[in-house]
């Protein structure tokens, strides 16, 4: 009983086959079926091995949601040098609820306002990577990827001797609330007042006067080396002594989720004005470097995603599956076409013969000629 009902079993499961094989005595093999199954088996692993790249690859995920982060202080990364002596400037920041923030996080370095010939290398490269982002915004993409948690770069030191530097880097961060404010540098020290805040700026000569800057950093949040921001490698040269340079900002708090780096950034958009203050044309003003900043009430969430394994093995069985199928079907069409146009060419051979004249002795019926002959 067990034996005829494992044969039964086995005999359903014969009839469900979806797969029947063809004995090799049914089967011929020739040589355009050979070619196309070679240029199929070739296709297949090229686009096998194509679509193995694009597994590998990673592409960014965007999402935005209101930034209910309002209690948290937000941290001012600057690194900027200005033609003028460091005791003649000073650089603070005043935020929309009139509270002086301090600046003891900044370092003001005596150096040179001209670049070695090695900064000059890097910064028309970073002036060249900051042109192709306007042009090219999925580079940012990749900016992304690359980024890194760790110290920034360290920036070479000048050998010159301290006694000819006539400009002042002023670099280090600032941790400030998480409002609108004013993070400037202009004449003289900055001195708390009832009223808001003041510079010393009586004490230094108008001659003196030099606002040409070089932003060689600036950003928001942690920092992450790797990310080139809308400022990096600005430089702007005046030759009125009485300039002011305003830049307006607005700041995107980011968070960063990537396969090397996990950050709570912030980017920045950027619009610049400047102008000469001239109080006899009715130009007024403070001469200086002005960045107002304002925090947009939307949080970005940029996220490295990878393509599931089940995907890739999906597409990989649709292209072998796919390519099989087609070529197949593409043989078998063509075949048919050559078929039809070879017989149609071949169809004077086989014109049936004109029958003889009938008559009495003669039958109507063609005799077929046979190879014996009478002895």
């Amino acid at each position: 009983m067990r034996r005829l009902t494992k044969k039964k079993a086995l005999t359903l499961v014969k009839e469900l086959d979806a797969f029947p094989k063809v004995p090799e005595s049914y089967v011929e093999s020739t040589a355009s079926g050979g070619t196309v199954s070679l240029i199929a088996f070739t296709l297949m692993a090229v686009l096998a091995f194509l679509e193995f790249f694009v597994y590998r690859n990673t592409w960014m995920r965007y999402e935005y949601e209101v930034d209910r982060d309002f209690t948290s202080k937000l941290r001012i990364n600057v690194d900027i040098t200005v033609a003028m002596r460091c005791q003649y400037i000073g650089a603070d920041v005043l935020d929309l609820a009139e509270t002086m923030v301090a600046s003891d996080g900044l370092k003001y370095e005596p150096v040179n306002f001209e670049l070695s010939p090695h900064q000059k290398i890097w910064h028309m490269t970073l002036l060249h990577i900051q042109e192709r982002l306007r042009v090219e915004h999925s580079l940012q993409d990749v900016l992304f990827k690359s980024a890194i948690k760790g110290a920034p770069p360290v920036i070479p030191h000048s050998e010159d001797n301290s006694a000819s530097f006539s400009a002042c880097r002023i670099h280090g961060h600032l941790y400030v609330n998480k409002v609108a404010g004013n993070f400037h540098i202009t004449v003289g020290k900055s001195i708390p007042h009832p009223r808001g805040h003041a510079h010393l700026a009586a004490l230094v000569s108008h001659d003196s006067y030099n606002f040409s800057h070089r932003i060689d950093h600036l950003s928001f949040g942690e920092m992450i080396p790797g990310i080139i921001n809308p400022l990096d490698g600005t430089e702007k040269v005046s030759v009125d002594s009485n300039h002011m340079f305003q830049y307006f900002l607005t700041i995107v708090p980011t968070k960063l989720n990537t396969y090397k780096v996990l950050a709570d950034t912030h980017q920045y958009s950027v619009t610049e004005r400047e102008r000469v203050i001239n109080h006899a044309a009715g130009s007024h003003g403070v001469s200086g470097i002005f960045m107002k900043y304002d925090i947009s009430s939307l949080m970005v969430k940029v996220t490295e995603q990878h393509m599931p394994l089940w995907q890739f093995l999906v597409r990989l069985c649709g292209i072998i599956g796919g390519i099989f199928s087609t070529t197949g079907m593409l043989h078998g069409m063509v075949g048919f076409a050559v078929d039809i146009v070879c017989c149609r060419f071949q169809m004077g051979i086989y014109k049936p013969l004109k029958e003889a004249p009938v008559n009495g002795q003669e039958s109507s019926a063609t005799t077929i000629p046979t190879d014996s002959h009478p002895q």
